[in-house]
């Protein structure tokens, strides 16, 4: 066999086996992930920055706490020098050294006042860890039933693309038959378009909504997944009393507001408190050239011309700006239960109208004229029409779904725990 060949075969071969083998791990890439509701939320408490920074506002918090209770150090100085008797008689001649210690002493009520003010922050930053965190998952499920629903709305545009291409070859049968005019061509030809049209926005706005999940989750998701599950169910007895009377309860925000209101509290206590200077308490030791000492002795600031007046002013006003943010986010709670039930409420109705007539009316009058339109009884304007009204109607089923579903979400948020 000529050599020359014999190379060339052997390259086409080693060629054919590296496409075949690239081909084959092209093959072997795993498909799009999907992801349900609790992998996500559990992927966003991990990752989150926002929960992250939360985390470390405890943490500081804690540090303050055991600052607070910290005992003031003491202070030690000395001296030391040669020093001699100028009697010529004696001509002693030592070392001459002073010791002095000072421990500060605080006052007790001033101590208590700032330890009680660092527990209630310890308690307000694990109250906003709680909000934080209730917030957190209330966006990703709002972010998730909304791709849901985005989700839904393409397959639809995909199903009615189908179908409106199965109209046209129907058409175009009934044309080569002579049963009807190229008008109707043109007619289907443009709903096929339209449906063209509609699959390409449902595309888009699924890329937006599942880059704001992602996102959510510090795109711990990556750039190709779904989503898999379904929107919540209906709930039954909302009783607004008891939902404002148990959002006032529990609501970390309520929690937070009202520790931070009783940390400006302990702080105005704090500051009145401080009127009252702190003693050290000193004691000394003295050597020199014919003399030894030991002294003690206290160190006592006189408050005369100031004596906190604006430290005080200024921790008031921190308490009434807290008590006046806690009525306000009260106020705002009890607005958002009442909307957000109401938004259930008329969620509810408009699904009961659906689900009892609405979608099989739909669905039956679909058949009918598509039916109908294969034997010549039914238009062509008659078979779109349907079509457009049944996939608008499931699109309205779906998006009252999700409004229900987005609705309880709000709902539980603003109680500051699920119903």
């Amino acid at each position: 066999m000529n050599p020359r060949i014999f190379l060339s075969v052997l390259i086409v071969c080693c060629l054919v086996d590296r496409s075949q083998s690239g081909m084959t791990a092209w093959a072997a890439e795993p498909d799009t992930l999907s992801y349900s509701l609790a992998d996500i939320l559990a992927l966003a408490v991990e990752h989150s920055p926002t929960l992250a920074g939360a985390e470390g506002l405890v943490k500081q918090s804690h540090g303050q706490q055991i600052a607070a209770g910290a005992y003031p150090n003491p202070s030690v100085s000395g001296s030391a020098g040669r020093g001699a008797i100028r009697d010529p008689s004696s001509g002693a001649r030592i070392t001459e050294r002073t010791v002095t210690v000072e421990q500060p002493l605080e006052w007790v009520g001033k101590r208590q006042a700032r330890q009680e003010a660092a527990n209630a922050g310890v308690a307000g930053a694990s109250a906003a860890l709680e909000e934080t965190r209730l917030a957190l998952l209330a966006d990703v499920k709002v972010a998730f039933y909304s791709l849901l629903f985005v989700q839904r709305d393409a397959e639809l545009a995909a199903q009615n693309m189908t179908m409106v291409e199965e109209v046209l070859r129907t058409v175009k049968a009934r044309v080569a038959a002579g049963e009807a005019t190229s008008f109707d061509t043109m007619k289907a030809g443009v709903e096929v378009q339209k449906a063209q049209k509609e699959v390409a926005r449902t595309q888009n706005t699924l890329l937006v909504a599942k880059t704001r999940l992602n996102t959510l989750t510090a795109g711990a998701l990556g750039k190709q997944f779904s989503v898999v599950g379904d929107f919540q169910s209906p709930k039954q007895g909302l009783d607004l009393d008891h939902l404002t009377a148990q959002a006032f309860e529990q609501h970390p925000t309520l929690r937070r507001l009202t520790k931070l209101a009783e940390q400006a509290e302990h702080t105005v206590r704090f500051e009145r408190e401080s009127r009252v200077p702190d003693i050290s308490v000193q004691g000394s030791y003295h050597r020199e050239a014919g003399d030894e000492s030991l002294t003690a002795g206290l160190r006592v600031p006189l408050p005369l011309w100031y004596r906190r007046q604006g430290e005080i002013e200024t921790a008031l006003g921190t308490k009434h700006r807290a008590e006046a943010e806690q009525l306000r986010a009260q106020n705002e709670l009890e607005q958002a239960i009442t909307q957000h039930a109401q938004e259930v409420r008329t969620a509810q109705d408009q699904l009961h109208v659906f689900e009892t007539g609405l979608l099989k009316q739909a669905e039956q009058t679909l058949t009918v004229a598509r039916t109908s339109f294969r034997h010549g009884a039914a238009s062509l304007l008659d078979v779109l029409d349907a079509q457009r009204v049944y996939r608008q109607t499931l699109l309205e089923y779906a998006q009252v779904r999700a409004d229900l579903s987005i609705a309880l979400v709000r709902l539980e948020r603003s109680l500051g725990a699920p119903l």
